[in-house]
């Protein structure tokens, strides 16, 4: 039998049921979902599986341990009793990270230090080294994470986080992060079989999303993670997760995306942002106003991080981009459409109460996702 770990898919606030709806997708039924994570045990080909393919995750951190500590004493005894050397070889570079929320032990830097110098002497104790670790060989970042004095030790799987999938060679100002634009195609009911449309589309990130949704095109198909290094986990397993990515694309599902926004400058950074991530041709892209937005076909879906319209002097602009988008869809009533916005007065302008709500962050903005769903022809 596979050697079975436990794995944690952290998540956005808002977006946990999201990612474990993917985790479960990916074949895992032993899950549990916290505030802000997603809890799941399965084997160690997981690893790869959940790092290529969560859309919505922001990493994949394998669990190591989870204790009580109000002592320095008691983190530096209890730390030290855990088998790193299961995981981390003799040469392994391992940095220690840390937070601490509401507990007696409140200095981060003290607690990663003890932290750090407990995985030392046990790797040390190991593998019979008297002087220093070399830490020349594969990366395994620790995290130490305390809780109301519940110390929680982990290691990060993914590297870089998960939203940085490799394609984005330009942004705007405020760019949305790549699993929220994910979570936001998710959480509609679009198929790859009907036409989808983002007007205020910056530098791509939603179209391109639903592109690679449409396609079955695995996110970190792009691009390295931390644990490809890892002998444990083998390069076997990441060669078959790659097979397995390259088995379930489909590539020649035909898709009716379009990306459109009012600045020129962004429809050119999105169409760079679309062909580095390979899909050069999926997505049409039209420099364009809201109010000039003529759609054609039935039972579409219209979704957009429009802007907000936080800074004074733009919010007579952003409401009148409302009452034009409101125009614009009050004669596609086959249409659904789903605005992420901040602007509390959004209902109003666009003329329509939404027909469900759904409170989400986009960084550290609270936002609503306002839902209308079409009535289908």
């Amino acid at each position: 039998m596979k050697k079975e770990v436990q794995l944690i898919a952290t998540a956005a606030m808002g977006l946990e049921s999201v990612v474990a709806n993917e985790v479960k997708a990916l074949g895992y039924t032993d899950v549990k979902v916290e505030n802000g994570k997603v809890l799941f045990t399965a084997t160690v080909d997981a690893i790869p599986r959940a790092n290529l393919w969560l859309r919505t995750a922001d990493r994949v951190k394998l669990f190591v341990a989870e204790f009580k500590a109000t002592s320095f004493e008691e983190l530096f005894e209890q730390t030290k009793q855990i088998e790193w050397e299961t995981f981390i070889p003799e040469d392994g570079e391992f940095p220690v990270i840390g937070k601490s929320v509401k507990s007696t032990l409140h200095s981060v830097p003290d607690c990663q230090s003890i932290v750090k110098k407990a995985v030392v002497e046990r790797l040390k104790q190991k593998y019979g080294i008297a002087s220093w670790l070399e830490e020349t060989g594969a990366f395994y970042r620790i995290e130490v994470a305390i809780l109301k004095d519940i110390v929680t030790l982990t290691i990060d799987t993914s590297g870089t986080g998960l939203h940085k999938r490799g394609y984005r060679v330009g942004q705007g100002e405020a760019p949305l992060k790549e699993t929220l634009a994910a979570a936001l195609i998710q959480l509609t009911n679009w198929t790859a079989d009907q036409p989808f449309v983002d007007p205020f589309c910056g530098s791509g990130t939603i179209p391109i999303e639903a592109a690679l949704i449409g396609q079955n095109i695995a996110p970190g198909f792009n691009r390295e993670f931390a644990s490809e290094d890892w002998e444990w986990v083998g390069r076997k397993a990441w060669e078959q997760a790659r097979q397995e990515v390259e088995d379930l694309a489909k590539y020649d599902q035909p898709l009716d995306i379009q990306g459109s926004d009012i600045d020129h400058r962004m429809i050119n950074i999105a169409k760079d942002n679309a062909m580095e991530a390979g899909l050069g041709e999926l997505v049409t892209w039209k420099q364009m106003q809201v109010k000039d937005l003529t759609l054609k076909k039935d039972n579409g879906f219209l979704v957009g991080n429009p802007p907000y319209g936080q800074r004074i002097g733009d919010r007579m602009e952003v409401e009148k981009l409302y009452r034009d988008l409101g125009e614009v869809m009050k004669d596609l009533p086959s249409w659904s459409v789903y605005m992420l916005t901040s602007y509390e007065k959004f209902e109003q302008l666009y003329g329509k109460k939404a027909t469900k709500k759904r409170k989400l962050f986009n960084g550290f903005i609270k936002t609503d996702y306002y839902q209308y769903f079409g009535k289908r022809k």
